[in-house]
């Protein structure tokens, strides 16, 4: 039903060690995704990002606070459950190498005990969803694969029992240029399409402001400010996103000057 969350973290904070050794890497975050939206979590390096993905598919747990999907905590499931109703898209795939494209997508789907046919039959199916032809790559295995078409066929995976939410953790920053621009493209276009609620983080604010619906950005644990990606580039209150703002804003004027033949 439109306008419930899918997730939802309240007051969650985060520490590893004990006593003089706590580290504290999340510190009383909240934050709701509805059902359907594209957020985009963005930050440096060590400002908790990754955490707050883990925390939401059980990788990890709160030390205080409560994490909820579709209204219940997730305490109250089965992480296993849990993990297969999410998908989980991230930099590297992790692709199993002893497994062909098609085992590695349907792996899930023979995790929960479909049959192979329909597993399959779903591989295929994923394989031209992502725009990989499944004749031609079905039977191959992720050594013969360039890194656009590991990360096409690690999104084909996180896709194949068809979650309605999806986690990515920086998923095209290892990508080249023209890659990189494809799949954000066409990924957009799959949560679109599928109805689907993703979460993706990133430390490159120009990939979230064209990709997402809202950005959260984190720093040092909190969460600093948010917003449409229009909100924060135009009119950031926080100052840390007001000199995060800067770099694209600087890059596009130094664009425009080259453009018009300034440089």
């Amino acid at each position: 039903m439109a306008g419930k969350n899918a997730i939802e973290l309240q007051a969650v904070t985060k520490h590893y060690g004990a006593e003089a050794e706590v580290l504290e890497v999340l510190n009383e975050i909240s934050l709701e995704v509805p059902e359907g939206e594209f957020l985009a979590i963005v930050g440096p390096s060590g400002s908790g990002k990754t955490t707050l993905l883990r925390l939401i598919n059980r990788l990890t747990e709160p030390t205080a606070g409560t994490v909820r999907i579709h209204e219940k905590d997730v305490r109250e499931i089965d992480p296993i459950q849990l993990r297969r109703q999410i998908g989980y898209v991230f930099q590297g795939v992790g692709l199993f190498p002893h497994m062909t494209v098609a085992e590695n997508v349907a792996i899930t789907p023979r995790l929960i005990g479909w049959d192979s046919a329909k597993r399959a039959d779903r591989a295929d199916e994923l394989l031209k969803l992502v725009r990989l032809d499944p004749e031609t790559y079905r039977a191959r295995f992720p050594t013969e694969l360039s890194g656009g078409e590991r990360q096409r066929v690690g999104v084909a995976r996180a896709l194949a029992a068809n979650p309605k939410i999806v986690l990515m953790d920086e998923p095209f920053g290892a990508l080249d240029a023209l890659t990189r621009d494809a799949l954000q493209t066409d990924y957009r276009e799959l949560h679109d399409a599928l109805s689907l609620t993703t979460v993706m983080i990133t430390h490159d604010l120009t990939e979230a402001a064209l990709l997402a619906d809202r950005i959260a950005v984190i720093h040092k644990g909190k969460i600093v400010e948010q917003g449409t990606p229009r909100e924060l580039m135009t009119a950031p209150k926080d100052p840390y996103v007001r000199e995060l703002v800067k770099t694209p804003k600087n890059q596009a004027e130094r664009f425009s000057a080259i453009m018009r033949g300034k440089q």
